[in-house]
């Protein structure tokens, strides 16, 4: 037996000492691995001075605030490496703002974080405050940028003793490369930049010199992704011709005009990297093309119009060409108190880029009956016009049209035979059409015609203007108008069809006012619509929460068996309205009454439909 197995082993008092502390350590270790311990969420102070925008700025550039507001809990070297990001950050958006000489500090428990160890300690962060005295704001000693081609309109801001900041110089760079790529230099940059901060007197001298590069002309055309839609079409539409001088406004509007077929859902011009030794540049067109079909439907109700039922059927790519063909119908005055019911069908083809890149061509036909209060119609239209796309906003068309009528009115049983030349001009410069709160939106049409049988010989016109202002928080409150005008020169009234005529009332001119209430009274008792119309329109649309809207307007409408606006009548109508907002256009329940006119009505209408009133 071992005689040390008997005997206590011999320690002196710092061995003891040394010995007691192990264990307490030892037993602390076991008690934290038996008992979890929740750490403490990490505290984000900002300090932070200049104005609001530049308190915002940094607080949108700092990535210590994202990572602990997210979470508080996170790792300590999760907050670590944020805030060692946040040096550079904090100090871009300084510059940003145009403070050069930023004081920066960030302290994690007490100590800099740049003195920090990306990977050390484990123990949870307690506190972390950033502070930045952003110093004055510099000013531009100097401003320079050239060469630029004559005419560049940099940025105002770019001056010297405007305040400096990077935002400002980026803008004037991309203002003098904009200028020169739209002279034709494709590969125009930045060559150089020299910006000195001169502390003493805070302010910035800037001096930025760009390359233009060589005039460029278009080389080669890829054509990628399309499966359906012919490549020769897609080249047709896009128009950018080998040889002719580089232009980013051509290539915006050549993608434009493939995105407005309806074919594709989604498309891209990218140019080449490098130009060609020749001095040309390839361009590369990248498709994705839609599903063909598509089908639709609608529906409006009104308290005297009834119910109005439409849908359609649409291929977006019929023959290859990017071709539009649309089946739409339509049935109206469904259970109403104006007259019967009345049928319309209609078919429509669009060829795009046919006459040239920007002309469409557009054929369609229709037939329609018509059962109104004061006349039927039996009508058939086929017209053929050539649409011309100026820009996103200006539009015109002109073309030929035939129609053929068998009516009953006032006047007793005739038929219309008209050949006409329709023109019309479109420009929409509404920031939503199917929601607008800013902009404005005109259309006009003249229709000289010529006419056989019982028709007589002249031209009609129409205009619709409407316009939109928003005001507050996000436009919640916008004001809206709309003004209609319609003449009739040439025939009287008997030598025009009844469908050309103008009435006035209900949902499309005056609510509140009976459908066609306002009409002509003939010798005979009975009623013709006008060979002039006039009509007015208000809202006020005010937003209450994120997709309910209040709405109240005020409608008029005025007509004449006259076309210079000589011896009409008129009424008006107003009431209120409730708006609730799909996303893809709200859904509209307008109340009306009628305020004055030559009936007596005293009863309230109801309007029912999808989208604004106009």
């Amino acid at each position: 037996m071992d005689n040390r197995a008997l005997h206590p082993v011999s320690t002196t008092p710092a061995q003891r000492g040394a010995r007691a502390r192990l264990h307490r350590s030892a037993a602390a270790v076991a008690l934290w691995l038996l008992v979890p311990v929740a750490a403490d969420a990490a505290q984000l102070q900002l300090r932070l001075g200049g104005d609001d925008d530049l308190r915002d700025g940094l607080r949108a550039a700092s990535l210590l605030e994202q990572t602990i507001d997210e979470d508080p809990n996170a790792p300590r070297r999760d907050i670590v490496a944020a805030a060692q990001a946040d040096y550079r950050r904090l100090l871009a958006a300084s510059f940003e703002a145009g403070h050069f000489g930023p004081v920066i500090s960030i302290l994690v428990d007490g100590v800099e974080a740049a003195a920090l160890p990306a990977i050390g300690s484990d123990a949870p962060v307690g506190t972390v405050v950033v502070s930045v005295d952003p110093g004055p704001r510099y000013l531009f000693g100097q401003a320079q940028i050239g060469p630029v081609p004559p005419g560049t309109e940099l940025p105002p801001g770019f001056a010297v003793g405007e305040p400096a900041g990077t935002d400002v110089l980026r803008d004037a760079t991309a203002a003098g490369i904009d200028a020169w790529r739209g002279d034709g230099h494709a590969k125009a940059e930045l060559a150089s930049q020299d910006i000195v901060a001169d502390h003493a007197v805070d302010r910035v001298n800037v001096a930025l010199r760009l390359n233009p590069g060589p005039q460029l002309r278009y080389g080669g055309l890829g054509v990628d992704g399309n499966e359906a839609v012919l490549e020769r079409q897609i080249r047709r539409i896009v128009d950018l011709r080998p040889g002719q001088v580089f232009d980013p406004e051509e290539i915006r509007q050549a993608a434009r005009r493939l995105q407005r077929t309806n074919a594709f859902r989604s498309v891209t011009i990218t140019e080449a990297e490098e130009a060609n030794p020749d001095g040309t540049l390839d361009m590369q067109v990248d498709v994705i093309e839609r599903l063909p079909r598509r089908f639709g439907f609608g529906a409006e109700v009104g308290s005297t119009e009834g119910l109005a039922l439409s849908a359609f059927w649409l291929h977006r790519n019929l023959t290859g060409y990017a071709d539009n063909f649309r089946v739409e119908g339509e049935v109206s005055g469904i259970g109403g108190d104006s007259g019967g019911a009345d049928y319309r069908i209609g078919v429509d083809y669009v060829r795009p880029a046919t006459f040239n890149s920007e002309t469409d061509l557009l054929l369609g036909a229709e037939l329609e009956r018509l059962d109104q209060p004061d006349f039927t119609s039996d009508r058939f239209e086929a017209t053929a016009a050539a649409r011309r796309i100026v820009s996103d906003e200006f539009q015109y068309q002109y073309g030929v049209s035939y129609s053929y009528s068998r009516t009953e009115d006032a006047f007793g049983r005739r038929d219309f035979s008209i050949l006409s030349l329709p023109l019309a001009a479109q420009y929409d410069r509404r920031d939503d059409p199917l929601n607008p709160a800013d902009g404005y939106y005109v259309e006009m049409g003249l229709e000289p015609f010529q006419g056989f049988e019982t028709a007589g010989t002249g031209a009609r016109y129409s205009a619709d203007l409407r316009g939109y202002q928003g005001f507050g928080a996000e436009r919640g409150t916008v004001i809206a108008a709309r003004l209609q005008l319609g003449a009739v020169f040439g025939p009287d009234l008997q030598d025009i069809p009844p469908e050309w005529l103008f009435f006035s009332g209900g949902g499309g001119t005056v609510r509140g006012q009976p459908f066609q209430d306002l009409a002509i009274v003939q010798p005979n008792d009975r009623r013709t619509g006008g060979r002039s119309f006039l009509g007015l329109s208000g809202e006020l649309r005010q937003s209450v929460t994120e997709r309910i809207g209040l709405v109240g307007f005020v409608d008029a409408g005025w007509i004449s068996a006259d076309v210079d606006f000589t011896g009409g009548t008129d009424h008006v109508g107003a009431g209120v309205g409730v708006r609730y907002d799909t996303g893809i256009g709200p859904i509209r329940v307008d109340l009306g009454v009628p305020v004055s006119g030559p009936s007596d009505n005293d009863g309230v209408e109801i309007y029912i439909g999808i989208g604004q009133a106009f």
